[in-house]
This record gives structure tokens, sequence and C-alpha cells, in this order.
């Protein structure tokens, strides 16, 4: 019988062709059951082939898988102290300690915002804040406009001037002219040229126009205003924005050399008139006493204003009798001041101090000045006179108001009520008899004053009463001074006769 050999490939779930070889019998008397047991054994023993095949690269992909998850977590250890390296000298290098968060671990650290003062005793560090100072605003100097440029804006403005003339002699610029001339003007002037500055010196002229003066002299202002901040600047040692009195003691000092007017004071006086000068800024513009005034107060108010008037060579004398910074005005005040005193020692004392003026202030008065304010071995200096002055010749203003307040608040309540009025009064009723007067009665006073400031609480006056009523220098008056009582009780017949002067006792 002749054996043929046949290739079977028997295909597993794996899509694999497995070859296998058997003989088949061409005798007719194979039977079917014979032909399936073969393929049969032969399938089970192809299984048995395959999943040992399986299993064995199984083994090796887990092998494999687990070799690399310990190099990947020999990697991630390796960078996480890598990064607690790089965390611990970064945050040396910074000078700032580690700063734990259990909620957000990248805000661990703040970068530092404030740096602090250097010390006084380390001349190094002073001496480089103080060379950074003055660069820097020798820079801000150099962005001004100089006179070359003020005269060339100028002849800009005035070369562009709009028309019509509508017969008046002002000089008018249209906002398409005002463009024109910020393009021709240069950089530094284009911080002058904006739309808000043109609206804001709009006139009533129908075409739209502004004064070509009227900006000019703005311009002129704002540089004017940065020069002097500029110069201010210089004297703020701490270069906190702000003077301390010996500050700007220095900064008039070295002014006085550039006003004109005050040329005929000798060298000697120089020093006084500082001192004069000095406490009428810090009388109004620090009433708390905190001894030091803000630069942008300074630049706010109009005492730089009369303090620069007198580079004026022909200021009128009413003008230099009225401005306190004036040679006058300042020799006036010294020159009172020693006619009080008598035992000339530059102090002085309460019975020196009670001739002031007409000699007409109330003891009560005195005594409380004298306790209230800074004094000397029961004396008062020239300092804390001059305040004195400036409360007295300022009655109206909210800062003489809160220097007589305090005086006046006996109790320190902060307010002033019926006994507290009663205390002051009486002291006038007393003065009245020795004029020989009859004593004005109290209760009468005392509703006309309620009368006057109209208090919120009816039965107390607070100091913000005094400044509302805007009669506050009326009420200290009736208080303080039996000239000014008696002006206030004539206050009809003086108003009566407008040429008549004020009378005095």
């Amino acid at each position: 019988m002749l054996v043929a050999p046949i290739d079977v490939r028997i295909e597993d779930k794996h899509e694999k062709l497995i070859p296998f070889a058997f003989h088949r019998y061409y005798s007719s008397k194979l039977s079917k059951l014979c032909f399936t047991t073969i393929v049969t054994k032969v399938g089970a023993w192809c299984c048995r082939m395959d999943l040992k095949s399986l299993l064995q690269s199984h083994l090796d992909k887990q092998e494999k898988k687990k070799e690399n998850e310990e190099e990947n977590a020999s990697s991630l250890e390796k960078n996480e102290e890598v990064d607690k390296l790089f965390e611990k000298y970064y945050c040396e290098w910074k000078g700032t300690a580690k700063q734990t968060s259990t909620h957000a671990s990248s805000f661990s650290i703040i970068p530092k915002f404030y740096h602090k003062l250097p010390p006084e005793d380390d001349q190094l560090l002073q001496k480089l804040r103080e060379e950074s100072r003055a660069v820097f605003l020798q820079r801000r100097s150099r962005e001004l406009l100089d006179n070359d440029e003020l005269k060339n804006l100028w002849m800009l403005l005035d070369k562009h001037q709009s028309p019509p003339n509508l017969g008046g002699e002002e000089q008018l610029i249209n906002y398409e002219d005002f463009l024109k001339v910020a393009e021709q003007a240069g950089p530094k002037c284009k911080q002058y040229f904006q739309p808000s500055t043109f609206c804001k010196l709009l006139q009533n002229d129908p075409y739209g126009r502004i004064s070509i003066m009227n900006f000019f002299n703005y311009v002129m202002r704002k540089v004017w205003l940065h020069q002097t901040r500029i110069g201010l600047s210089l004297y703020d040692v701490t270069g906190q924005g702000y003077l301390r009195e010996s500050d700007l003691e220095n900064y008039i000092l070295e002014l006085i050399p550039t006003l004109p007017q005050l040329d005929g004071l000798e060298k000697s006086f120089h020093s006084f008139y500082v001192c004069t000068a000095v406490r009428k800024f810090f009388f109004f513009l620090d009433p708390m006493h905190t001894g030091q005034i803000k630069i942008q107060d300074i630049l706010a108010c109009s005492f730089l204003d009369d303090l620069l008037e007198l580079r004026d060579e022909e200021l009128p004398k009413d003008q230099q009798q009225n401005n306190w910074f004036s040679a006058p005005s300042a020799l006036r005040v010294y020159g009172v001041y020693l006619n009080l005193d008598k035992d000339h020692n530059g102090m002085l004392s309460k019975e020196e101090l009670s001739r002031y003026g007409m000699g007409t202030l109330t003891p009560v008065f005195i005594d409380r000045v004298f306790q209230e304010c800074l004094t000397y071995d029961g004396e008062m200096d020239y300092k804390t006179y001059l305040d004195f002055v400036l409360a007295l010749e300022n009655q109206k203003e909210p800062q003489a108001l809160h220097y007589f307040f305090k005086i006046l608040d006996i109790d320190g309540r902060g307010y002033l009520n019926v006994f507290t009025l009663n205390y002051f009064f009486r002291s006038i009723q007393e003065q009245m008899r020795q004029h020989n007067q009859e004593p004005v009665n109290f209760e009468d006073v005392k509703d006309e004053i309620f009368d006057m400031v109209k208090p919120a609480d009816p039965c107390k006056i607070t100091l913000q009463d005094l400044i509302n009523c805007g009669q506050g220098d009326v009420v200290s008056s009736i208080l303080i001074d039996l000239n000014g009582f008696w002006t206030y009780e004539n206050r009809e017949v003086l108003v009566a006769d407008n040429n008549e002067e004020p009378a005095q006792v």
C-alpha cells in the first residue's frame, strides 16, 4: 500500500499556521472514525505547544515590565532629590527660608518686595543710596523743558494761532493747530499736549479754541512744580517723600541768596528768619506735630508761592507787609518778641506774654497756653511763640481753631460744655470790672455761642462743630480776649461805619 505525504496546517486562535505531516492511507477500508481520532490527537498536541510558548512570552513581558518600573522609580527618586537640592541652594542664595504650604506648594516662596532703609552706621550703603537718588533726580531734571525749549514752544504757539481774530488781543488756537504744535515741539512736550488738557482750558469761544497764554502758563506751572519737587527732594535725606524740620531749614537757608527782597537782612538774623519761615510750614501742614511734612503738601499749598514771590525786586510794600516770609514781616514778629522779653533772657514768662498785643488776653487763657504748649522751666521759647502768633493772626483757619480748641478743652474730653465756657468767660467778666464796665450775663453769651455754632449735640461743642459753623474765630475771641469780646458786642456799631478801624479797649 502506497502512502503519500500531505501538509496539513491547523490554524489556532493566535492566527499562527503550524505545519504537520501525516500519511493518508488510500485504503478504502479506512473509516471516518480513524481519521477523526488522528486529527483530534494532533490538535491537542499543537495546543500544548502553543500554550507553552505563550506562557514563556508572558513571563518575559512581565519581567521586562518590572525592570522598567524599577528604572522609572529610580529615575523619579533621583529627580526628586535634584529638585530638593535645587530648592535648598536657591533659598540659601536668595536668603529666604523655605515656607511650606499644605494647599499650594507652588507659592512656597514669595518674592521680596520691601527693602528697609540701610542702618545709619552703614556709611557705604548710605552713600550708595544717596548717590543713586542724586542720579535719579538728575535724570528727571533733564526730562524737563529748559528756557530755550520754552521759548521755542512759545514761538510755535504764536505761529500757529488760529483765525479769526474777534477783535480781542488774546491769541487763540484750535485743536487741529494744537496737534500740529505738538508734533513740532518735540518729545519732551508730548505730556502737555493731551486732549484732556485742551478740554479743561476750553472757554466760550464759538470756534472751540483755547487761549495760548493760558496753555503756556499751564506748561510753565507744571515745569515749575516738577523743578521745585526735584529741588525739595534733594533735601529729603531719608528718601521717603517728606521733609523734617532740619531738612526744610537747610532748603530755606540756601534759598535766601536767590531772593532779592532778603538782601537787606544781616547774616546774624538769618537763623531767626529761617526759624520764622519754617514754623509757618509746620504750623499749618503738621498740626499733629509729627515732625515731618510731605513734599506733596508743600507743593499743594501757597506758601512756596509767597516765599518765591520775594524774587521780585519791585514787590510793593503793602504785599511785603502781608507776606509772612518778607523781611519786614519777619523783623516785625521778632521785634515784638524782643520787646516782650523784659529780662532779656531769650524766653518769655507768663507775665511777659500777657502783654502781647493790647494786653487784653485773659490770665486763664495765658495759663492754659503754658500748660498745653512746650515750655522750658515754665518759659516759652521763640518757636513756641511763633505758633502762638500764627494762631492769633489766622484764627479762621482750621489749624488755628485746633490750636485754640486744645487750650479751651480743659478736661481733654474732645468737646466744650457749659462749664468750660463759663470757666473762661469769668475771666472776661473780671477784666470788664477792672475797666469799670458792667459785666455781661454769662447765660446770654452762652446762648449766643450755641446759636452761632449749632452743634450736633445741643450740650457739647466739638472742634468739627467750630470748623463747620464758620464762626469758630468769633467764639474763641469771645472766650480768650477782652478786646475780641468787646468787638463782638459792638459789631453793629462797627459795621455801620465801614471806614472805621476796629475799636480797641
